[in-house]
């Protein structure tokens, strides 16, 4: 993919909030008993499920060709498996339900999401064809490979985790502070593709709607 090394204003940000989430514990942020945690967790479900809304307002896939719908519905999917896998497929919220049922909503999700790219051929060309043509924002993918490592490093009590937990009462709610900067960069970065697209596309109409004038006038 070509790489777009430009910061932006927004990644700065959550770069800097992403610095100052390990002393969480040192000014004694409130856990007020766990609430705090489910706040933030709540607050990353809407934010994965606006992934999936944004997707569908912005791009529209219904309206475009079949294999520029089939990539972007696909798109849509990954928010709603990272949903599901957020919200632990439903047991979050409806805990009385029996396991199977959040058994088999993530292997339907998980199995629709890994069967569509290994049986759509024309799948992987959309795919492939966005990978040579439109641009990954590095440094806003950096941060998201880095703090999905920290966050993982806080909950598995891996080899540094001791640098970024600074309490272990606090592990939960750094986890998913963690997790927070995590997400939103995933939507800098699906949002950014989306805009690109769309202007690809104009770009593209507009060569084409060139050529023919040209070819027109020549006629003349």
């Amino acid at each position: 993919m070509k790489i777009n090394s430009m910061l932006t204003p927004a990644t700065a940000l959550l770069a800097i909030f992403s610095c100052l989430i390990p002393f969480a514990a040192d000014i004694h942020l409130p856990l007020l008993h766990g609430h705090t945690v489910t706040w933030i967790e709540n607050s990353q479900a809407i934010l994965l499920l606006l992934g999936a809304v944004l997707t569908f307002a912005y791009m529209k896939p219904m309206r475009l060709p079949e294999g520029s719908r089939k990539f972007w519905l696909w798109s849509a999917l990954w928010w709603v498996v990272l949903l599901g896998r957020s919200t632990s497929w439903g047991r979050d919220y409806l805990p009385e339900l029996p396991k199977i049922v959040f058994r088999s909503i993530s292997v339907i999700l998980i199995a629709s999401l890994v069967l569509s790219f290994l049986l759509s051929a024309q799948l992987r060309k959309e795919i492939a064809f966005r990978m040579k043509n439109l641009s990954i924002p590095l440094w806003t993918c950096l941060l998201v490979v880095v703090t999905f490592l920290l966050a993982d490093t806080v909950e598995h009590h891996r080899l540094l985790s001791p640098l970024f937990l600074h309490d272990r009462h606090y592990q939960d709610l750094t986890e998913e502070l963690f997790e927070t900067p995590f997400i939103i960069g995933l939507l800098l970065i699906s949002f950014d593709f989306m805009k690109q697209e769309v202007q690809y596309k104009n770009s593209f109409s507009d060569s084409l709607l060139t050529l023919d004038y040209r070819q027109s006038m020549r006629k003349v």
